[in-house]
């Protein structure tokens, strides 16, 4: 299955594998042999701990090159987009009149804080495929929030 980023989201995904695979290797590595140094490896917690956490690199690195493996850039349109989509940035208002700037993108890109609200998410969900002057209701943990898209770049 496809994962969807912006351009700057797999960077940001291809950018932390170069820094395991050059960097928290080489650390680990030295961790290793630092710890074999102290002779029996079978009473070595220090080893072993070097061990648990080689393996958990070599995890997350094969997790983030299949990520890639797996990547669709999300394209910007033109700015004329009549549909919230994946990369659209919408401004949006709620019921008691306050506007906010969204931003949908795909699932790895999603930062709450900055506005950045994923498609995969319940909120995501809802915008997506809507249109300027649409309203849409959002249920989230503290009940029902009803938004009107007041508009789509």
């Amino acid at each position: 299955m496809k994962k969807r980023f912006t351009k700057e989201g797999l960077e940001k995904i291809k950018k932390e594998l170069r820094h395991l695979e050059k960097e928290k290797r080489k650390e680990v590595a030295d961790k290793l042999k630092f710890a074999a140094s102290f002779g029996d490896l079978s009473e070595n917690s220090a080893y072993e701990d070097a061990k648990n956490e080689q393996s958990m690199l070599e995890t997350r690195i094969a997790k983030l090159r299949e990520t890639i493996k797996e990547a669709e850039i999300i394209e910007s349109s033109n700015g004329e987009e009549e549909f919230v989509q994946i990369g659209s940035e919408i401004e949006v208002e709620t019921g008691d009149g306050t506007r906010k700037v969204l931003e949908i993108v795909g699932g790895n890109d999603s930062d709450p804080m900055k506005g950045k609200v994923s498609c995969e998410s319940p909120m995501g969900k809802v915008f997506l495929d809507k249109k300027e002057g649409e309203f849409c209701t959002v249920s989230t943990p503290a009940g029902e929030k009803e938004f009107k898209i007041i508009r789509i770049n």
